[in-house]
This record gives structure tokens, C-alpha cells and sequence, in this order.
């Protein structure tokens, strides 16, 4: 479980994230959706432990976060940073030693699902490849958390809804839950469990999806919408 408990970040004079109160159930794939700059990317660092709260406090699995969560959380940044003088299986080997989790043999199936020459090196792979690359590297974890900011951004439209489809296939739902920070909601709705929608650092609703399409007889766009719209 990820709770916040009256989580407060500031950058400066303005608060990316204001007083969140959140729960965060395993098993799942979760949506966390919002605008730009909505404060998608510094909660999903909080629950890394890459960033701390000015109030509050985050907890994973009962433990309260610090740099050291990395050995339950796998996080997957929307930044683009490599050691480009490595090739994809430097990379791959990298992470290997790293995390005692990451699985080689998962990590090599991937690779292929991705369609990625594990010999060429960082610097030559494309924009979009290197996106692949990224969710390679977080999906070959064991974590119990996957924290993917913006992963299909850069990606080609063409082959964005095979690899959505695709992702199932490597996630443990028994052990392993899925959240997505996105502002584009096409693609992965079809995947999402529950919805979790945050507005200008605020956490507006947290919603099952089957609820929302069954009960509202709303698509989670319409639903995102008219919500936003009520705030």
C-alpha cells in the first residue's frame, strides 16, 4: 500500500502537491491524470523517494519513504538520460546490478517484445527507442510498485496501442501494481483499474474504472472532463 498522510510540496513559493491524502491498493493499474504541471511527476517522486515533502508524510508498504523505497518501487522518469557511450546490453547489465530484483531473462523477452538491437549503442537509437528502452528496464523489475511518468511519450502512434496491449503480458498482478502519471488518456484506458485525478497539485477524485463506465455510463475522458469542470 502507498499512502499520503497530508502531503505537502513546495518548489520554491509554489506548491506542487497541497495537502494529499491518498491510498493506493496493490494489484492494480492506476491512472494518475491531470494536466500539465498538475503535479503528476512529483508525486509519483515522492513514492520513489526521490523527493521529500515540506508537510506530511509518504509511506510504501508501511515504510516511510527515503531513497531506500528503491527496493520495493521501480520508476520509470519522463526525463531522457542514458549513459549514451553504453550499449542497450550495457544498460540492461547495469541495471542488473543495481536492483536484485531485475530479472535478465524478463529484461531479454522484452527486448524482443520491443523490437530493440541490444547491441547498438544509446546515442543511436531513436527517440522512440529509447522510450522502449526505458520500459524495459523498469518492467524487467520484480518491484512491488512501477512508476511509468509520461512512458509512451515519443512513441510512435502506429506501435503505441501493440506495446500498451503488450504490457499485460510482463506484469505480475498478483505481486505488482501500475501507476501511469499521463495527460493523454486514449491509449491506456482500457488497462486502468481506477483513476486518480490531481488539479493543480490537488487530489480531486480516486475512482474504480468499472464504476465510472457502469454506474455514470461515462468514458474516463468524459468522466475526466466533467470532473474537472465541477472543480
Amino acid at each position: 500500500m502507498i499512502k499520503f498522510e497530508n502531503v505537502t510540496k513546495r518548489y520554491g513559493g509554489d506548491a506542487a502537491v497541497k495537502d494529499g491524502n491518498l491510498t493506493i491498493e496493490t494489484g492494480k493499474i492506476i491512472g494518475l491524470l491531470g494536466p500539465n504541471g498538475s503535479g503528476k511527476s512529483t508525486s509519483l517522486k515522492m513514492m520513489a523517494g526521490l523527493v521529500k515533502p515540506n508537510k506530511g508524510r509518504v509511506t510504501v508498504n508501511g515504510e516511510v519513504v527515503t531513497r531506500k523505497i528503491a527496493k520495493f518501487v521501480a520508476y520509470l522518469t519522463e526525463l531522457d538520460f542514458y549513459y549514451e557511450a553504453f550499449t542497450v546490453n550495457d544498460m540492461v547489465t547495469f541495471y542488473a546490478s543495481q536492483f536484485t530484483d531485475f530479472r535478465l531473462e524478463k529484461a531479454e523477452e522484452l527486448l524482443i517484445f520491443m523490437k530493440i538491437d541490444r547491441h547498438k549503442k544509446i546515442k543511436q537509437l531513436s527517440k522512440g527507442n529509447r522510450g522502449r528502452l526505458k520500459l524495459v528496464l523498469a518492467l524487467a523489475r520484480e518491484a512491488d510498485y512501477i512508476l511509468l511518468d509520461e512512458p509512451f511519450s515519443g512513441l510512435d502512434p502506429m506501435v503505441r496501442d501493440s506495446i500498451v496491449k503488450g504490457l499485460l503480458t510482463y506484469v505480475d498482478f498478483g505481486k505488482q501494481t501500475i501507476i501511469i502519471a499521463t495527460h493523454e488518456i486514449d491509449e491506456i484506458e482500457p488497462l486502468l483499474d481506477e483513476v486518480l485525478l490531481i488539479k493543480n497539485g490537488n487530489f480531486l477524485a480516486h475512482e474504480n474504472v468499472e464504476h465510472i463506465r457502469e454506474v455514470e455510463g461515462l468514458s474516463i475522458k468524459e468522466w475526466m472532463i466533467h470532473s474537472f469542470s465541477e472543480r
